[in-house]
């Protein structure tokens, strides 16, 4: 099983004034801070400008910044930060692929407003997460979700090469809102988005993207909000 966060967390969202860090990295930096400060002490000067760099990339990594997400209900929206490694559409239905490298946002989010109907996580390998076969080796971690307007959606976490523990924020039954925070993978990873043929591709494969603020596709009949 996959960690759950406490569900008041993951509804009511981070409290205003809050440091912009993902609570995952809080025992990561902790114990890299007290290390720097002993091998500074002892005049390790090597060991300690090693972890002073090792320090600020997990700053960069587990940072968590706030997003002004679309309102739109048929809107649905980036779950991750990263580079859309495929993006299709056929008459079964719309795929994104966005893959997270190791200086992302790595923080997902909700990409629609709506409950969530069913998780599954697979235990997996650890193979390069840009690689397509990822989504069938790797460790994972599949969402449903019923939105709003009844639209069937899915987008799933896939761990990467480094990425050895996926969090989720969420459970079965919880209601989300379009942009708030479901779960992490730490260190380099991937999330694999599926909406039904109803809706139409609003980006391209090699765009960037963040989450909780990019349009990757609208339901038909669905207006206004550009897309970042």
């Amino acid at each position: 099983m996959i960690p759950v966060m406490n569900k008041k967390v993951a509804i009511s969202g981070r409290p205003r004034g809050h440091i912009p860090l993902a609570r995952e990295g809080w025992p990561f930096l902790l114990i890299c801070t007290a290390l720097l400060m002993i091998t500074v002490a002892l005049y390790w000067h090597v060991t300690a400008g090693f972890l002073a760099i090792l320090l600020l990339f997990m700053l960069n990594f587990f940072r968590d910044p706030e997003r002004s997400t679309p309102e739109n209900d048929g809107l649905f929206i980036s779950p991750a930060d990263g580079k859309v490694v495929r993006a299709d559409q056929t008459e079964a239905g719309v795929r994104v692929d966005v893959f997270m490298n190791v200086f992302d946002v790595h923080v997902n989010r909700a990409p629609m407003s709506g409950r969530i109907t069913h998780m599954q996580y697979t235990p997996g390998s650890f193979i390069n997460a840009a690689h397509e076969q990822a989504g069938e080796h790797n460790e994972r971690n599949r969402f449903e979700m019923e939105t709003k307007d009844g639209a069937s959606i899915a987008f799933t976490q896939i761990a990467g090469l480094v990425a050895r523990r996926i969090v989720s924020y969420v459970a079965v039954g919880d209601c989300v809102k379009a942009g708030q925070r479901i779960g992490m993978i730490r260190f380099g990873s991937r999330v694999n988005c599926e909406m039904p043929p109803e809706f139409t591709l609003e980006v391209t494969a090699g765009q960037r993207v963040k989450a909780g603020k990019t349009i990757l596709a609208r339901k038909a009949g669905t207006v206004g909000s550009h897309h970042e």
